[in-house]
């Protein structure tokens, strides 16, 4: 191949990359498609249509226990689908969380460490909210059977209208009973734990009536796929479902996947959970039975995606137990490993992630001994550019000999300007004599592009630089910088590098090579400054770098 050749495919090569970072910016943070139109539900305090039962979201009980005809709510629950209970406020020390008496639904969950931004640090973000038909996001759960299974429509007795753990206190109960007519009583307990955001969820079920009961523990999420909102620049993450189980550890199950076809699937152990950016909800089940999971698309313009246990069957005068625990809060995960097997995953740091963790865990020890994340950068920068000194040092010699063999380079493409098979053998030939390698400035350089792109998603995906301080007007590395400093500054040094790089002899190569700081630095313009602060120093890092190597070899800057 010649050498023009091959280094324009190097040219095109970063240009693919650059474009593949910007992509998948786009695709994760960009502006989603509009969804399609939802179909028209009635007001909230409304009865359900007839086109909309009560029942149409409450999940079956697996086959085996299923009559011949598909079971619904109890007759006395069906005129309240849309409507609300009396809601039971739970205030931890991390979670201020809001219990529906209409099905012990879980309507409201905000999360008190958590400003919605630093302008407002008095108010926390709210994770689930049943208020919003825009944020509609709750986590429902119940019973479901051929008979006497109260479902996330069933009305709830609690003895209390407020719960709050105290000094002193390590967790709080709060429980729901519901009886049915027959001599079913069900207790369903939430136990919440001090500096803990899973939510243990035990249902008892006595069976005082005079015949068998049959029945299964559900949990599920019902969510409207959010709108879009917001310019060209508008961040967004991945917003939808998450299935895990053994042969599929991490699976999007988006709000087209649940459009387009019903998830139905038995897993044993397992769990199931709606994302978005930095935070998360998750039901996890028994981790040695054999759940069903499913995804349901709702007529009323939402989806519900969830998990069953496997049916218990309890005798004349017997009892029983279930149990979820479930999980609502940030995507930290040291907590989420505890969770689950993999809920960990929730942290999406793409097909790199087996780069990504080792680098993230490298950045929080750093942490723990600086207390600032933008120093944590500039220090996992640091150490980086350390490991990859040797590379980087031959990458900038083969360079930096290139640039000086600049002049007689110059003279072949003169020479042999009419003959250009000539004039590459002519080049070759130079390289050969002065054992040059033509590559060897690029390749060095494209090894190191899948640590920058692991790196990248780390700094995106953490929820730990959200709202983190740096210096002066970075009060929030999770957003881009308000006043352009850092992006302008990171093509200031972009263009200082293509200074201490040989010219490309071809004209057209050269100034593909002097745009390229202009397109990153719009690129860059509107990333978390998190990311351009590592971008920034690596840079400087380099230039130092080089033009030692440069100066050493050329005899001058």
């Amino acid at each position: 191949m010649a050498i023009e050749q091959i280094r324009m495919v190097l040219i095109i090569a970063l240009c693919v990359v650059s474009f593949l970072l910007w992509d998948a910016w786009q695709r994760d943070y960009g502006p989603k498609p509009p969804p399609p139109a939802p179909v028209e539900q009635p007001a909230p305090d409304a009865a359900p249509s007839d086109s909309a039962p009560p029942s149409v979201d409450v999940p079956q009980a697996p086959q085996a226990v299923q009559p011949a005809k598909t079971a619904t709510a109890p007759s006395e629950d069906k005129a309240d689908d849309l409507a609300h209970g009396r809601k039971i406020r739970v205030t931890t020390d991390v979670l201020s969380v809001q219990i529906d008496t209409l099905g012990g639904t879980i309507a409201g969950a905000d999360l008190l460490s958590y400003p919605v931004s630093n302008d407002k640090p008095n108010e926390p973000f709210q994770l689930l909210d049943d208020t919003n038909p825009g944020t509609y996001f709750t986590a429902q759960s119940g019973l479901t059977g051929p008979r006497s299974a109260p479902n996330h429509h069933a009305r709830y007795q609690s003895e209390a209208d407020a719960y709050e753990l105290t000094e002193g206190t390590d967790f709080i109960d709060v429980v729901l009973r519901w009886m049915s007519p027959d001599g079913v009583e069900v207790t369903r307990t939430y136990r919440f734990a001090r500096n803990h955001y899973v939510i243990e969820v035990g249902v008892e079920v006595v069976n005082r009536s005079d015949s068998s009961w049959h029945g299964a523990l559900y949990g599920q999420f019902q969510r409207g796929e959010p709108e879009s909102s917001g310019g060209l620049f508008r961040t967004y993450t991945y917003t939808g479902g998450i299935l895990s189980g053994p042969e599929k550890p991490y699976e999007k199950i988006d709000f087209s996947d649940m459009a387009s076809q019903d998830v139905d699937r038995d897993v044993v152990g397992g769990w199931v959970a709606m994302i978005q950016h930095y935070f998360a909800a998750a039901w996890v089940p028994g981790s040695e039975e054999t759940n069903h999971y499913y995804s349901k698309s709702l007529p009323n313009g939402r989806f519900a995606i969830g998990v069953v246990s496997p049916v218990a069957t309890v005798p004349a005068g017997g009892a029983d137990e279930f149990s979820f625990s479930f999980y609502v809060g940030p995507k930290i995960q040291q907590r989420m490993q505890d969770v689950a097997p993999h809920l960990e995953r929730t942290v999406d740091y793409g097909w790199l992630w087996l780069i990504a963790e080792p680098l993230f865990w490298l950045l929080s020890w750093i942490h723990g001994f600086v207390g600032n994340w933008g120093w944590a950068i500039i220090i996992l920068t640091c150490l980086i550019k350390l490991a990859f000194f040797q590379l980087s040092a031959t990458s900038y010699k083969s360079m930096a000999r290139m640039r000086k063999l600049q002049p007689r380079i110059t003279t072949l493409r003169e020479r042999y300007a009419a003959d250009k098979q000539r004039m590459n053998q002519a080049m070759m030939e130079l390289y050969r004599q002065e054992k040059i390698n033509p590559l060897g400035g690029c390749l060095p350089i494209l090894v190191q592009i899948p640590v920058f792109i692991a790196l990248y998603w780390v700094l995106l995906e953490s929820v730990e630089l959200r709202q983190a301080s740096f210096i002066g007007w970075l009060d929030d590395l999770s957003l881009h910088d308000p006043y352009f400093v850092l992006p302008v500054l990171m093509g200031v040094t972009m263009l200082i590098q293509q200074k201490l790089n040989p010219t490309p002899p071809d004209p057209m190569q050269a100034k593909i090579m002097m745009a390229l700081p202009f397109v990153f630095t719009f690129f860059f313009l509107f990333f978390p400054s998190g990311l351009v602060l590592y971008w920034f120093v690596n840079n400087v890092l380099s230039i130092i770098q080089q033009w030692v190597i440069t100066k050493k070899i050329v005899g001058q800057t």
